[in-house]
């Protein structure tokens, strides 16, 4: 949890674990997604849902992947949240481990980068199910936009090709939630045997300059989608 003196606070909401399969990168080892919530001055905004509960066709990848999805209602409520509080939200993307709960919250204002949005409706990008739902409020963004005052989207494209990350300003002091733009604190340290998404990058030049326009923000704080441990 972070949070500046009488400004925004920034709760982090564990909303899954994983498996990496034997046959791949970090072979047995356990992988987390970390959504948040930014409580401000007119609301709550979320970032990011979590894996879908279940489907017959993610059965095979959540077999394969040892997938452990949690209830995001769950995860809210332990930390304090009410479903209901929840204003306005966006996903980092639209892979299933990060909107796939999305469809949980009909009528909330979802900003999403309209790059995102068209490679979702591509095969095999995601759970349809989740994120096309009735009820959906959908707001496309075409690069940098401000949802609320201090709370800045900023298009970070290279996993997937309209990433987005969250820059939160207060009191001079940039708090950055990097979603997938970066994988863990490890990457961002630049360390040897750290897990990193720059080398499996869907664009790798776009990546690589998302880090370096991250980096130039000159973050006090960075908080990450893969990493429960942030920085510093």
């Amino acid at each position: 949890m972070s949070q500046q003196p009488g400004g925004p606070q920034v709760i982090a909401l564990p909303t899954g674990e994983f498996v990496f399969p034997t046959d791949g990168e970090y072979p047995g080892q356990t992988g987390v997604v970390v959504a948040y919530a930014i409580r401000h001055a007119a609301g709550l905004f979320l970032f990011d849902t979590g894996f879908a509960l279940g489907g017959s066709e993610l059965d095979e990848f959540y077999l394969r992947w040892q997938v452990q999805p949690r209830d995001i209602d769950e995860v809210v409520r332990q930390a304090g949240i009410d479903r209901a509080e929840v204003t306005a939200m966006a996903n980092c993307h639209l892979h299933v481990d990060h909107a796939g709960q999305n469809h949980r919250f009909p009528g909330v204002p979802i900003y999403v980068q309209r790059a995102e949005w068209a490679a979702a409706h591509e095969p095999d990008y995601t759970h349809l199910p989740s994120i096309d739902f009735d009820g959906a409020d959908y707001r496309f963004v075409d690069g940098e936009m401000e949802p609320v005052p201090g709370l800045r989207i900023l298009p970070t494209p290279g996993h997937s090709p309209g990433h987005q990350s969250l820059v939160l300003e207060t009191a001079g002091d940039v708090l950055l939630l990097a979603g997938q733009a970066v994988y863990t604190r490890g990457e961002w340290l630049g360390l040897p045997e750290a897990r990193e998404g720059a080398s499996t990058a869907g664009d790798r030049v776009a990546y690589d300059r998302s880090v370096e326009r991250l980096r130039a923000l000159q973050p006090k704080q960075v908080l990450f989608g893969h990493d429960r441990q942030g920085w510093p």
